[in-house]
């Protein structure tokens, strides 16, 4: 499980920078890494109880 949480975690992360800087989307960009963030298995995570 933590695997797949880290997979979309990355995922997450790295659609985000691009639509930072390839489609000028700030905001969409900014909430994308957030979600990252808080998906990923390190750290906090949304799925921990």
């Amino acid at each position: 499980m933590a695997t797949l949480l880290w997979i979309i975690a990355v995922i997450l992360v790295i659609s985000g920078i691009y639509s930072i800087l390839a489609k000028r989307e700030f905001l969409w960009g900014i909430v994308l890494i957030v979600l990252g963030f808080l998906v990923g298995p390190g750290g906090i995570s949304i799925f921990d109880v």
